[in-house]
C-alpha cells in the first residue's frame, strides 16, 4: 500500500488535471479538496473520485472554467446554475458570496444548480467556523445516484443526501456531516474498487436480502444502501427525502425521478449563521464550549477511553496523516497512476 505525502499527492493531482484541461487556479481547488478528505480520512471523497472527474471532464459533462451564474440575488439569498464547473470551485464562490451577506444580516441562504460533484460537505462548513459561523449544508444529486430504497421497498428511488452542520467552539469546531444512509455509496465504491466485502448491515440485494457483495450497487437489477436508522429505518429515509425536496427545491435543479440520467454532480443548498448577529459570538462560544467540555466529562465504559464528538476523528487522522502521509490503497493507486500515464503526467517522487 503506497503512503504519499499530502503535498506530493496534491501536486500530483493538480498536474492531472491540468493536463485535461482544467484552468491552474481550478485544479488546486479541486486537488485540495481531494486531498483534504483523504487527510482527514473520507477516502470515499478523495483522489479516488480523480478518474470519476477527469471522465467527466473528456465526456464534456463538466466544464472548466464555467462561472458560477447568478440567477437571483436578495440582501440574504443568491440562486445560481453552476453550468456544471467543477463543484469544489462553484461551492466555494457561493460561499464567497454568502459570508459578506451573514456578516450584515447574521443569515445568508444560497443554492445553486447543476454542480459538479462538491465533495466533503465538512470542507465549506469548516471554513465557516474558521471566520466565527456556522453553515447548515445539503446537497443532492440532481435527481440521479438513487441508491437507498424505502423501507420495505425493492428498488432504490432516494440518494444518500448529506446533512453538514459545524459549530465554532473554543476548543475546535463540532462537524456534523453524514448521510442519510448506513453508509455513502463512494464508501461502498471504496470496497467494490478493491474487490472487498462491505460491512455486514449496509447493503440489500435486488431481492431486499442483507448482502455483504458490494457489486449489487453497480449491476442490473441493483440492489440498495439501507436508510440510516437500523430498524427505524424510516428517519433516516425520511430525512433523506425531506433534504431532496430542498436541494431541489431551492436550486432550480431536480429531485430523484424516474428515468434520471447518471449521476455527475450536485444541487447544493448553503444556511450561513452569524452568531454575532444573534445573541453574540461570546454567548455562542460560552455555551458550544460548555457543552462539549461537559460532555467529554461523562464518565466513560469499560474499554473506553474517551468520549469522542463529532469532528474529532476526522482531526486525528488529519494530524496522523499529514505527519506520515496518506495510505493509498493499490486499486486507487494503480488506477491513478494508469490515468496520469495516459495523459503523460509522471509522480515527483520526493
Amino acid at each position: 500500500m503506497p503512503v504519499i505525502r499530502a503535498e506530493d499527492l496534491t501536486d500530483f493531482t493538480v498536474r492531472i488535471f491540468e493536463a485535461c484541461g482544467v484552468p491552474a487556479e481550478e485544479a488546486k481547488v479541486v486537488a485540495d479538496g481531494l486531498v483534504g478528505a483523504n487527510l482527514r480520512g473520507h477516502d470515499s471523497h478523495g483522489v479516488m473520485r480523480v478518474p470519476q472527474y477527469v471522465g467527466f471532464v473528456e465526456e464534456g459533462v463538466y466544464r472548466p472554467g464555467a462561472g458560477l451564474k447568478v440567477e437571483s440575488e436578495g440582501p440574504a439569498t443568491v440562486v445560481a446554475d453552476a453550468q456544471w464547473g467543477f463543484g469544489q470551485v462553484q461551492a466555494h464562490r457561493l460561499l464567497d458570496l454568502l459570508i459578506p451577506k451573514a456578516r450584515q444580516l447574521g443569515v445568508a441562504a444560497g443554492a445553486a444548480k447543476d454542480c459538479g460533484h462538491i465533495g466533503r460537505l465538512g470542507e465549506y462548513a469548516e471554513r465557516a467556523a474558521a471566520q466565527g459561523m456556522v453553515l447548515i449544508a445539503t446537497v443532492n444529486n440532481n435527481g440521479a445516484g438513487q441508491r437507498v430504497a424505502p423501507p420495505g421497498g425493492l428498488e432504490p428511488r432516494l440518494g444518500t443526501n448529506p446533512l453538514c452542520a459545524a459549530v465554532p467552539t473554543e476548543d475546535g469546531p463540532v462537524v456534523l456531516d453524514f448521510g442519510t444512509s448506513v453508509a455513502a455509496e463512494g464508501k461502498v465504491r471504496v470496497y467494490h474498487i478493491n474487490n472487498q466485502p462491505v460491512p455486514e448491515g449496509w447493503l440489500l440485494d435486488s431481492q431486499g436480502q442483507p448482502t455483504t457483495d458490494p457489486s449489487v450497487l453497480y449491476t442490473q437489477p441493483s440492489g440498495s444502501i439501507r436508510p440510516m436508522g437500523g430498524a427505524q429505518a424510516y428517519k433516516g429515509f425520511g430525512l433523506a427525502l425531506v433534504l431532496d425536496m430542498l436541494s431541489a427545491g431551492f436550486s432550480g435543479g431536480r429531485a430523484c425521478h424516474e428515468g434520471a440520467p447518471p449521476a455527475r454532480g450536485n444541487n447544493v443548498l448553503f444556511l450561513l449563521l452569524d452568531p454575532a448577529r444573534f445573541a453574540g459570538t461570546e454567548a455562542m462560544l460560552r455555551e458550544s464550549t460548555g457543552v462539549c467540555r461537559f460532555v467529554r466529562n461523562t464518565p466513560t465504559a469499560e474499554g473506553v477511553d474517551a468520549i469522542t464528538l463529532p469532528g474529532d476523528p476526522e482531526r486525528s487522522v488529519l494530524e496522523a496523516r499529514s505527519r506520515d502521509g496518506i495510505p493509498l490503497s493499490e486499486g486507487h493507486w494503480a488506477k491513478l497512476v494508469e490515468l496520469a500515464d495516459r495523459l503523460g503526467v509522471s509522480f515527483r517522487h520526493p
